[in-house]
């Protein structure tokens, strides 16, 4: 469905541009976009080579098992699915680790490792299990300790206080997670879990 509704957008933009006579601007948008997608890819790319390299690293010095022996509670709530000592532990672990500190360019390439170690749990059924789902949803909402990002654009515009907005972050973020979880946990009593073949009962308390 997402994808129709991207190809619905592009060619109405395409089309909208057509017809208002903007053909050297459809053209300059279309050539920009395409040295925007290979910069990004050539930056992911680099990004996801630095951060796995740093996770087998962080696995064979045994800090991944100790974060995630450290976290074992709050992910036997949230992921009761995923068996014990299994990788996506530690890789669900190093994604959480990665965005309270507000790296997201390390972030994002943890999340896609830790999202195909649930796959992997999950026989990597088109359809998504109770656990990438939930791990969508932390990882979306994930509280920021420190919202890099964030505070580096605001010193850029020239903002007198930039930390300022910190406080303001930690609530909203935490009221996104706690909502996030709550709706994961209730809607998932009614859906069958294909990595199990099982219903959740577990409690959103």
């Amino acid at each position: 469905m997402l994808n129709i509704i991207w190809v619905i957008m592009i060619f109405t933009g395409i089309a909208s541009g057509l017809l208002m006579g903007r053909t050297k601007e459809v053209s300059d948008a279309f050539l920009e976009s395409c040295v925007n997608a290979v910069e990004l890819s050539i930056t992911m790319l680099g990004a996801m080579c630095l951060w796995s390299g740093m996770m087998k690293v962080a696995q064979k010095a045994g800090l991944v098992d100790g974060l995630a022996k450290l976290l074992r509670g709050v992910f036997k709530f949230l992921f009761p699915g995923i068996p014990k000592g299994h990788a996506a532990n530690g890789a669900i672990a190093m994604s959480i680790s990665a965005d309270l500190m507000g790296l997201g360019n390390a972030a994002t390439p943890l999340g896609i490792i830790a999202m195909k170690e649930l796959s992997k749990i999950n026989g990597n059924s088109p359809t998504a299990s109770n656990a990438m789902v939930m791990f969508a949803v932390v990882n979306a909402a994930c509280i920021q300790l420190i919202p890099a990002t964030v505070l580096i654009i605001r010193q850029q515009a020239g903002s007198a206080s930039p930390t300022s907005i910190i406080p303001t972050v930690w609530i909203a973020s935490l009221a996104s997670l706690i909502s996030g979880i709550a709706a994961a946990k209730l809607l998932e009593k009614r859906y069958r879990d294909p990595a199990y073949g099982l219903k959740r009962t577990a409690s959103i308390w």
